[in-house]
């Protein structure tokens, strides 16, 4: 990965674990998950907008190669939190790294070729223009020709352009879209856009992807598809975390789930756990 001067952090004071450890029977499933090489670390993680917290202390860490699901009621702050993991806003105090190093005062566009990549809740296709053209946008931080390279026309830049053509166009055949690869991306049904989403943020290449609410708006047939194409993602070695209401599929592809409420974590751990835990049963369903 290319040195951004991402801010060294301290040193990690976990003690050493025999790797016959994590074999044992005896170890709790979300200890498990623990012990592995860790992609993401967010520490004490605030934010405030004027007087509203919308984030409050926030401390978990995501596994590399996991899906990790982040529910919680309309409100608790899991898109504020990937705003602040994906630079958009800055938090007002705590840290997050990514890879061990810290992404503070990391420009996004960085982030992004550093291997941050993300969906939103509303789709944002460039809808004018064709499905492969928008997938061609995303791998733009994987390629060097520029405004000169567009008006030279150089081989190499020639070369470029086909390997980044080809490219695109294995991620919308792995992505299912085949058949709508030269269809403008606004008149695509939805649930072929939110997977067109996907195809443009794997085109960026990245080791962490962020989806935030993919299944909105799909029905149950789309989401099924949904679901088998980001455990597809998952075989490929990039880590995910997901912010989904549809709680079937959350519980469904998640290896660890974090709750939040209000502003602050609720839970963690397995979705068999989470199922389990009477906070968050009370904080979708009220207290008894």
């Amino acid at each position: 990965m290319i040195d951004m001067g991402m801010e060294q952090p301290e040193t990690d004071k976990t003690e050493t674990v025999n790797a016959n450890d994590t074999a044992s029977p005896l170890l709790h499933e979300s200890e498990l998950h623990s012990r592995k090489e860790r992609i993401l670390e967010v520490h004490s993680l605030s934010k405030m907008f004027g007087g509203v917290t919308a984030l409050d202390d926030i401390t978990f860490s995501v596994e590399k190669g996991i899906i990790c699901g982040l529910i919680g009621p309309n409100g608790a702050g899991k898109t504020t939190l990937f705003n602040m993991i994906t630079g958009i806003y800055a938090p007002d105090s705590g840290y997050i790294l990514f890879k061990g190093k810290s992404i503070r005062k990391i420009p996004v566009h960085a982030l992004v070729k550093a291997g941050i990549a993300r969906t939103f809740q509303h789709v944002e296709l460039f809808g004018s223009m064709t499905l492969l053209e928008n997938v061609l946008v995303g791998m733009h931080v994987r390629t060097r020709s520029g405004f000169w390279g567009a008006v030279t026309r150089l081989p190499w830049v020639l070369r470029e352009e086909r390997k980044a053509r080809e490219r695109a166009e294995e991620l919308i055949n792995f992505t299912g879209l085949s058949d709508y690869t030269h269809r403008s991306a606004g008149d695509l049904p939805i649930g072929r856009q939110k997977m067109a989403e996907i195809a443009r943020a794997l085109a960026s290449e990245p080791s962490l992807l962020l989806l935030d609410e993919p299944a909105a708006g799909l029905n149950a047939v789309e989401t099924e598809a949904l679901g088998l194409l980001i455990e597809k993602v998952k075989k490929k070695g990039i880590t995910m975390m997901l912010v989904e209401h549809d709680m079937s599929l959350a519980m469904g592809i998640s290896d660890k789930v974090i709750v939040l409420d209000r502003g602050r974590k609720l839970a963690e751990g397995t979705p068999r756990e989470i199922q389990n835990n009477q906070d968050v049963m009370d904080a979708y369903l009220g207290e008894a």
